[in-house]
């Protein structure tokens, strides 16, 4: 049996309910959200998520992280609070970034999103 719109929207909003903040990682993170950035003014962030529309949902605010000089991110993890907590996954990003300074990465909003199908 097919999920209808309905049921898509539910399925794809208990993730993004439970999955409050999201976290940088250097490599994949495997099964327990492991190799997540360390050092500086590193820290996971919390995000907000707009209603779930046709299976899908997004982030509805930037998401600015701060990165630790000599550091290469490569995944995005998702997680139920800002240390600690419950791991639910990763998606590999885009392109990794490397640092060889401090500084920022941003992920725009809308730009984050989630879809089941």
């Amino acid at each position: 049996m097919a999920l209808s719109t309905a049921g898509l929207n539910l399925q794809v909003a208990g993730l993004t309910g439970a999955a409050s903040h999201v976290s940088l990682h250097t490599s994949s993170p495997g099964s327990d959200g492991s190799n997540e950035v360390t050092g500086g003014s590193y820290a996971r962030k919390a995000t907000s998520w707009a209603a779930a529309s046709n299976g899908s949902v997004a982030t509805n605010a930037n998401i600015v992280f701060d990165v630790p000089s000599s550091t290469t991110i490569t995944h995005l993890g998702y997680w139920s609070a800002s240390s600690g907590g419950t791991f639910y996954g990763f998606r590999a990003l885009n392109a990794s970034q490397t640092f060889s300074s401090a500084g920022t990465y941003t992920i725009a909003s809308g730009n984050l999103t989630e879809t089941v199908s």
